[in-house]
């Protein structure tokens, strides 16, 4: 052991104020939450929600959402893209696409479109929302040529985009604000940690002083590339999944919670409580935090505002953000958002699927699912 006197001292105590935090959330929080217990159960001495009272309640609270993640503050413009470039690959054709989002944004998207279409053909889009840890769109779009993007693709199956596009259907894997070639000032740069990561923080700390929020800001892009794609004319715009992991979850749970245009979604490793979730697991990232929002809503009400179009969530066993109760966490949620479906008489559009594994994408049961919802609309 070294000789050299000490620059610190020991703190015997920590005078915090997370439990004090989590009290609160407890006693404030969920102020516009769906009216059942987190065990999915009526209020007591109160009847079930009517349908009618179900969709009044969504209308309030969609547009409690919509103000709380800034989207009132974003700047329309007319949506056009412009394809750069195309490669062939096996089975599907790759696009990069540049579509103005927003005055001054420019959002970077991989098109996948299946061979074998015919001249008018329409087929269902899907897009695919990236999470952290993935170079942006390139683990969705299975960019296996970058070694970097390879390791993380086998790590948490990440090329979803792919497996979708095999399916038949028109791709879109986008980079969200933050990553891929969207990464801020702070991100930029080619050594591995850079161009596997993204911006979030550098976002959060730039949008949240002027009303705009990371996930509002990716929510907004991801509606105007669903304009875009409706524009296309080997597009189906009446057939619009979404389907994400992690991050992509979050993008994939907000879009179609505020956009009904999207007909059926899997929300993949991003679906439990806040509490043990985000306010315990307090250094999960910027983008999570939307100001405001935990005091009218928890996640399970953010999922019953997809109600009754048809939504798999997607839960590893061994996922750590599920927090230290682990499914109970998760499945508590569910159960507010069973809820609202089973008011609208939508309950077999509501599937929880748990596997046994850690924080990846699965797609056992996702990938049936939305070619069961896709082809039957």
């Amino acid at each position: 052991m070294s000789d050299a006197p000490s620059r610190t001292v020991h703190v015997p105590r920590y005078f915090t104020c997370e439990q004090r935090l989590a009290e609160r959330l407890a006693r404030c929080g969920r102020q516009m939450g769906f009216s059942a217990t987190a065990g999915g159960a009526p209020p007591a001495g109160g009847a079930p929600p009517t349908a009618e009272e179900t969709s009044a309640w969504q209308r309030q609270l969609r547009s409690e959402v919509w103000r709380l993640l800034g989207m009132d503050a974003m700047e329309p413009c007319e949506v056009e893209g412009v394809v750069t470039e195309r490669t062939l690959m096996s089975g599907y054709l790759r696009e990069r696409v540049e579509v103005q989002t927003e005055l001054g944004v420019t959002a970077v998207a991989y098109l996948l479109i299946p061979e074998g279409m015919t001249p008018g053909e329409r087929r269902p889009v899907v897009l695919a929302p990236h999470g952290h840890a993935s170079a942006g769109k390139l683990s969705p779009a299975g960019r296996r040529d970058i070694p970097a993007v390879a390791e993380t693709i086998e790590a948490h199956s990440y090329d979803y985009g792919v497996a979708f596009v095999r399916e038949g259907w028109v791709v879109l894997c986008p980079d969200a604000r933050g990553f891929g070639e969207r990464r801020e000032s702070y991100s930029q740069g080619d050594d591995e940690a850079h161009f596997i990561g993204g911006s979030c923080w550098q976002l959060a700390h730039m949008a949240l002083p002027l009303g705009l929020t990371v996930a509002g800001m990716w929510t907004w892009d991801l509606m105007r590339l669903i304009d875009y794609a409706a524009k296309r004319p080997d597009c189906d715009a009446s057939r619009i999944g979404c389907a994400g992991l992690s991050g992509g979850g979050l993008q994939t749970l907000y879009l179609t919670a505020l956009d009904e245009r999207v007909t059926c979604a899997v929300d993949s490793g991003y679906f439990y409580g806040v509490r043990d979730s985000l306010l315990v697991l307090s250094a999960n990232c910027d983008c999570n935090y939307v100001p405001g929002l935990w005091l009218l809503a928890d996640m399970g009400d953010l999922g019953a505002l997809c109600a009754p179009r048809p939504l798999l969530i997607e839960t590893g066993d061994e996922d750590t953000l599920n927090g230290e109760r682990g499914l109970a966490n998760v499945r508590e949620q569910v159960a507010i958002t069973r809820r609202a479906y089973a008011a609208l008489g939508a309950e077999e559009r509501l599937r929880h699927a748990v596997f046994h594994g850690p924080h990846r994408w699965d797609g056992t049961e996702a990938i049936p699912w939305l070619r069961q919802w896709l082809t039957r609309m």
